[in-house]
């Protein structure tokens, strides 16, 4: 399935907003064709799966076998990237930092910059939908975007 450019990351993080988009545009099975295992922190599962109740991931995250609640050791980390950060996100790049992620997955601007400038390699649903679209898991690239448009997702021109 993957050339190799494209290996298969083993550690995957993610945060809920390129869960709850991907399954907005029907298309959270990527992450299971792409990565071996989805790893989520406490706070994302809360957000997306309980007080995400009845709304698109939210099923679909809680019945995902490959998708996997971790919780996280540094408190104190987390609270200092709240300072900037939603709970989910800290969460999330703390996580990954703790179990070495390969990539970890962000939309929001802020918290892929702070995630980089901890040393982790980043992407969202943007690029899960390229990588895809790169291996051939996906037709049209261009319709898929146009779907994540209609849900309210900002993609910039650049």
């Amino acid at each position: 399935m993957t050339s190799g450019s494209q290996r298969k990351d083993r550690v995957v993080v993610s945060d809920s907003s390129p869960l709850i988009h991907l399954s907005q545009i029907g298309r959270l099975n990527l992450l299971r064709e792409l990565f071996e295992e989805i790893l989520i922190p406490p706070a994302v599962y809360r957000e997306v799966v309980l007080e995400g109740q009845g709304r698109p991931g939210s099923r679909e995250v809680k019945e995902a076998s490959w998708i996997r609640v971790v919780g996280i050791r540094d408190e104190r980390l987390k609270k200092i990237l709240q300072l900037q950060l939603d709970e989910g996100e800290a969460e999330t790049i703390v996580l990954a930092l703790e179990v070495d992620a390969d990539l970890v997955l962000l939309d929001d601007r802020e918290a892929r910059l702070q995630a980089k400038r901890l040393g982790l390699r980043v992407s969202g649903a943007l690029g899960v939908l390229l990588r895809a679209k790169k291996l051939g898991l996906i037709e049209s690239l261009r319709e898929e975007l146009n779907k994540l448009k209609e849900t309210g997702f900002h993609i910039s021109k650049s």
